[in-house]
This record gives structure tokens, C-alpha cells and sequence, in this order.
């Protein structure tokens, strides 16, 4: 049976045109097989707009994101240092999973210094890096923990990477809404969760970001500044991708900033299909923005 996408509108009127926006992306998912969720968070007004905004959601790598924040915060309180060096041996550099880090020290047994180690995890989403960081701050459920410490809400963290790879249905343990993703990236950018160097180390890193270039980048101009951090799951045995995701800050020539986060679930749609979705959604948006007096 056709999955109908489900549209909750929240908050449309108070980014002002937002009904246009909202007809705009009901366009874009129309009839698309999959569960689409979409946050915009305007940094200047701190007015939103969202569509199935509230759902829980699975994160996928998006999770490297979070796991970056807990252990910068450790950096912060001193337990750890970007400096230190990481020994990787060679039984952490688990096979048939994305890891950059493998493919260029195959071998392992190796140091690798902390701020090296999370450029590999963020920019490039080396999933091996993320469990080498998860472990090196007590695992997923104390990364959990770190954050809400800090005042972030509305995600569970419960596995890490080499879990997920042991079946599709841990990969629908660590969620989050796309309306608690964007209040994370603008504390994040409010320095409300890090302090001024730790935000400016994980803000460079995420505007380095190699992966994703067919979603949230894909029709902007290369005069917007994009930190983002991305998410896939490929397609289980049905043919359903679980989640194709990103989540950004955007910087606009006129110096307006927001926040974006678009979840594509349980879609049977194609890649490109699912890519195109969160692409379209950001370049309407763009638009909308740059419209704005």
C-alpha cells in the first residue's frame, strides 16, 4: 500500500509568508512513498516553521553530531584534550563498515591526536571514529546524559555505530525530531553548549563536510556557507531506506543565519529520489530567506 506522507504544520506563521513555504514543500512530497520531517529555525527572530517536526526519527549519522558536542565538552572540562593522542588498534577499525580511517591505516595500532580523530567522524562520518569516540566518553547512553546535561532535549542515543550494523532495527534506536535537532545547532551556535574555541574547532570542522553533496548544498550557491552533518542508512532488504538525512547552520551573503533539519524515513523511494527531497527543501527555503527584508 502507498504511504501517505503525513503533514503537520507548526508555528507556519510566524517565519511571515510561511503559507507559501509550506505550499512549496507539500509540492516537493507530494506523493512521495516516505516519511518526511522538516524544521527551519530563523537565528535572527528565533521563529520557526515545521513539518512533522515533533516525530521521533532515526538520526543515522547525524548522531556524530551529538557524539562531537559530549566529547568537546569533556575538552572543555579538561577530562580530555584535542591535543592528546588516540591510540586506534587494529580491532577497532571494524570491516564493511565507512571508515576513511581504515582505509588509510589499514593495519591500525596507531596514535591519532583527539581533534584529528573527530575531523575524521564529523567531516568525513568515519564510523569507526565514532565508536572510538563513544567509548572514549563512557558509550552511548553517557553521551546521552553529557548533552542533557547541558540543556538539550527531544533525542535518544542508545547504540553506536558497530551496533547498528549488526541489523536495520538498531538503526531506529538513536532518534531525534528535527525540531530538537535545530534547537541543538542554535545552542550550539549561541556557545550555550561549548565554549568559544570547542565551537569554533566543531563549526570549521562541519563546513568541511564531504558527504551530502546531493542534499541540503546540492542547488545552493556556493556563496552560502553550509555546517552541516549528514545521515544515510543505504536500503534494507526490502528496499526501504530508513533514514536519508541532514542538518545544518546556513549563512547567507546578507549575513542571515538559520537552522535547517530534513528527515527522509521509511521510504521506498530511490536514492536520488530521497536526496532530491531534502535538496529541493533547501533551496526553496533558501530562497524564502533570501527574499526577506
Amino acid at each position: 500500500m502507498k504511504k501517505t506522507v503525513s503533514i503537520l504544520l507548526i508555528f507556519v506563521s510566524t517565519l511571515g509568508s510561511g503559507q507559501n513555504l509550506n505550499k512549496q514543500i507539500r509540492e516537493i512530497v507530494k506523493n512521495k512513498n516516505a516519511t518526511v520531517a522538516v524544521s527551519i529555525l530563523d537565528f535572527e527572530t528565533n521563529k520557526s516553521f515545521s513539518i512533522n517536526g515533533n516525530r521521533q526519527l532515526p538520526m543515522l549519522s547525524v548522531v556524530k553530531f551529538h557524539v562531537a558536542l559530549a566529547v568537546l565538552s569533556q575538552v572543555d572540562q579538561g577530562k580530555l584534550s584535542l591535543d592528546q593522542n588516540i591510540l586506534i588498534k587494529k580491532t577497532d577499525l571494524k570491516e564493511d563498515t565507512w571508515s576513511p580511517i581504515r582505509e588509510m591505516f589499514p593495519n591500525g595500532n596507531f596514535e591519532m591526536p583527539l581533534s584529528l580523530l573527530i575531523k575524521y567522524t564529523v567531516a568525513e562520518s568515519d564510523n569507526n571514529g565514532c565508536d572510538i569516540l563513544l567509548e572514549l566518553i563512557g558509550g552511548p547512553r553517557n553521551t546521552e546524559i553529557i548533552l542533557r546535561s547541558k540543556g538539550a532535549e527531544g533525542f535518544t542515543i542508545a547504540v553506536n555505530e558497530d551496533q547498528m550494523h549488526k541489523g536495520f532495527e538498531y538503526m531506529y534506536q538513536n532518534v531525534t525530531t528535527t525540531n530538537a535537532a535545530n534547537n541543538l545547532l542554535k545552542a550550539f551556535a549561541d556557545r550555550k553548549i561549548l565554549s568559544k574555541s570547542s565551537t569554533d574547532f566543531l563549526m570549521n570542522t562541519m563546513l568541511e563536510t564531504s558527504t551530502g553533496k546531493n542534499k541540503l548544498v546540492a542547488k545552493l550557491p556556493q556563496t552560502v556557507v553550509v555546517a552541516h552533518k549528514t545521515g544515510s542508512s543505504g536500503k534494507d532488504r526490502q528496499g526501504k531506506t530508513i533514514a536519508e538525512n541532514d542538518i545544518g547552520i546556513l549563512t547567507l551573503p546578507n549575513g542571515k543565519q538559520y537552522a535547517i533539519s530534513v528527515f527522509v524515513a521509511d521510504s521506498m523511494e530511490s536514492e536520488q529520489v530521497n536526496t532530491g527531497i531534502i535538496a529541493d527543501i533547501s533551496e526553496v527555503v533558501f530562497k524564502h530567506f533570501s527574499q526577506k527584508n
